[in-house]
């Protein structure tokens, strides 16, 4: 096949995803509901097999659609996949309102505690200094995809555990207190669900998480938010753009 071949079948499977999504959502069709086998897919947008082959391969990454092969196999529309996009800093709201999900919160608790050693560190406080702590579940179409536990420094904001906390707690540090996240440093490694936390986000004891512990700096280097979240790991794909040091590249070929 030649190159320009290649680029049209692409450009045709893209068409095919978008209408494979279009009809998923003007369908109303819920997880575990069958679409349809490659050749019926085929001739109801009348295109090749395999056109329909690439494009349901690129769905299935997604988690957009499931596919089975076999007697009384086909295509079903799967649980796609939040993207967690480490290149930004955005609320998990706004995350999920972009990828076309409705976003909800459960809050489980809030409180006023004195900062553990971690926190305290990673949050340049002395001993004994007071965080607030946030503990909430995150929902992406109602069901569970993240469990969110946030400390902040109480002497920064005071009031905030009076607000609303089901939305985006970024838009309510700006909104209420001139706060914006500026930069943030993220470790993040694979652990299994205890009992609880197998729990609360509806996944098997031991099933395999996304342990993301952050901490998050304003323009003027102010560290103001540390926190420790779970997302599910079937549920969640991590993107990190990267960049070339060219400035460096530029100064040493000088």
């Amino acid at each position: 096949m030649s190159g320009a071949d290649t680029t049209a079948q692409g450009a045709v499977a893209a068409e095919v995803q978008r209408r494979i999504l279009d009809q998923i959502r003007d369908s109303a069709l819920g997880p575990g509901q069958r679409l349809g086998g490659e050749r019926d897919l085929a001739t109801a947008f009348g295109v090749s097999r395999s056109s329909v082959r690439l494009a349901l391969a690129a769905l299935e990454r997604t988690g957009a659609v499931r596919r089975v092969a076999g007697r009384g196999g086909g295509t079903f529309v799967g649980s796609p996949k939040v993207d967690r996009d480490l290149s930004r800093i955005v609320g998990v709201p706004q995350l999920l309102r972009r990828q076309g999900m409705q976003a909800g919160t459960r809050v489980l608790g809030t409180g006023l505690v004195v900062a553990d050693t971690p926190t305290a560190a990673a949050l340049g406080l002395p001993d004994g200094a007071h965080v607030l702590d946030i503990v909430r579940i995150r929902l992406a179409d109602g069901t569970p995809i993240s469990l969110e536990h946030a400390r902040l420094p109480a002497a920064l904001f005071p009031g905030l555990l009076e607000l609303p906390l089901r939305g985006s707690l970024y838009e309510l540090l700006e909104v209420h207190f001139d706060t914006r996240p500026h930069d943030a440093v993220e470790h993040i490694e694979v652990v299994t669900a205890d009992e609880h936390e197998a729990a609360v986000l509806a996944v098997p004891r031991d099933a395999p998480l996304l342990s993301i512990t952050r901490t998050t700096r304003n323009h003027d280097g102010t560290a103001f938010e540390h926190s420790h979240d779970l997302f599910r790991a079937d549920r969640t794909s991590i993107t990190v753009r990267s960049f070339a040091e060219v400035a460096m590249a530029a100064v040493t070929a000088g």
